[in-house]
């Protein structure tokens, strides 16, 4: 159960017969039954039961039905409309039209440098040029409490034998996802400045990993079978409107940037925003997002500049959350550097990636007004094992 405070006023769908709702404190604020009544202009948005109307209306529309919540709230009228949400059922808010990760974390992607290429500089020579990132599965985004089966794929032993079989390196991913609202045109790249009209708001992203699949299958065209099993995302949307008092500049950039990502002058696009990762009720890491090297904003633009066009639905994540400590890393393989060390857990067992019936929760938060705390919610996913071919 997560508390959310007015400053938040988080976007979710809930109940067998899905609905759209708000967030409130323990409770869920009923939007479709609410705007029938006090907001008749725009409950044709929320009627459906998800997001997807909502998403697609616009900035404008975002900031008056947010304007009408608060109104309600302070006045009294939303009571008629809250529910518990403890018990709710709580579904995937919108359909994710396309999904984009990224690897927009300097520490993250220096560290898979060392573990990997020892040998070498820990980035490759285009990581501080351009966001880096790759097309996942939208049909696989799941919500928050699906339990993620451990995938079967194709690995290879340290011995050089090619084995096929269920995953034995599947590890986590904590990342914040942006969900995009308004759709843009085919060809019409969309600018730094124009980020705001675009995105509605951010989830929390769980991207589940399978290392051993990926580590076999990716030279030279990227993830494939180990990223596209799963990816867990939680059941609220905060509108970015929630996270003005969390904005930040991003670090210094040592290297020069292109003309469409240059941000030197464009309004910053970094949150500070902490995520808490924990396993089986253990806290593990709190990654800060504050040090993201690449912004949302950037993302946004590099995904588009060739022309390809927003839907509204389009999810894409910041990649693996990691800072300069190492109860900063954001993924069990950076945590235990591939397998080499180990987690230790209160109950005196160990981990170096996931076992079957392992629960891990993301959770985050940022600043708000006056020193209080905006509140994300979290993401959820319990490790079920593999299942059999045949």
């Amino acid at each position: 159960m997560t508390d959310f405070g007015t400053q938040t006023l988080p976007f979710c769908s809930f109940g067998h017969e899905p609905h759209v709702g708000v967030g409130v404190g323990e409770d869920i604020l009923n939007l479709t039954l609410a705007s029938v009544r006090l907001l008749p202009a725009h409950a044709v948005l929320f009627g459906q039961g998800n997001l997807d109307r909502f998403l697609a209306a616009g900035p404008r529309v975002w900031a008056e039905v947010r304007s009408a919540l608060g109104t309600w709230i302070a006045n009294g009228r939303a009571e008629d409309y809250l529910v518990p949400s403890d018990g709710a059922e709580l579904r995937l808010p919108f359909t994710v039209a396309d999904y984009v990760d990224f690897y927009a974390s300097e520490h993250h992607a220096s560290n898979l440098g060392r573990i990997f290429r020892p040998d070498q500089e820990p980035l490759t020579p285009n990581w501080k040029h351009m966001p880096i990132g790759y097309h996942g599965r939208a049909g696989t985004v799941v919500c928050s409490g699906t339990p993620i089966s451990r995938p079967n794929g194709q690995r290879r032993t340290p011995e050089g034998e090619i084995i096929f079989g269920p995953s034995a390196k599947l590890d986590i991913e904590a990342e914040l996802g942006f969900v995009v609202g308004v759709r843009s045109t085919l060809g019409e790249p969309v600018g730094l400045g124009d980020f705001d009209k675009h995105v509605f708001g951010v989830c929390l992203v769980n991207d589940w990993s399978a290392r051993d699949i990926q580590a076999w299958e990716y030279v030279p065209l990227g993830p494939f079978l180990g990223k596209s099993f799963a990816t867990s995302v939680s059941p609220w949307v905060v509108p970015l409107a929630a996270l003005e008092h969390a904005r930040v500049r991003p670090p210094e950039r040592s290297e020069p940037l292109q003309p469409y990502l240059d941000d030197s002058v464009a309004p910053p696009w970094g949150f500070d925003i902490r995520l808490e990762v924990s396993l089986n009720g253990h806290r593990i890491s709190r990654p800060p997002f504050a040090g993201m090297y690449w912004t949302a904003a950037q993302q946004l633009a590099h995904m588009t500049v060739n022309g390809a066009s927003l839907r509204t639905g389009d999810l894409f994540a910041s990649g693996t959350i990691s800072g300069p400590g190492r109860e900063e890393r954001g993924a069990l393989i950076e945590l235990t550097w591939n397998g080499r060390d180990r987690v230790e857990l209160p109950d005196g067992s160990q981990r170096t990636f996931l076992e079957d019936g392992d629960v891990v929760v993301i959770s985050a938060s940022a600043p708000g007004i006056d020193g209080s705390t905006i509140e994300l919610g979290d993401v959820r996913g319990t490790v079920a094992s593999a299942r059999k071919l045949g």
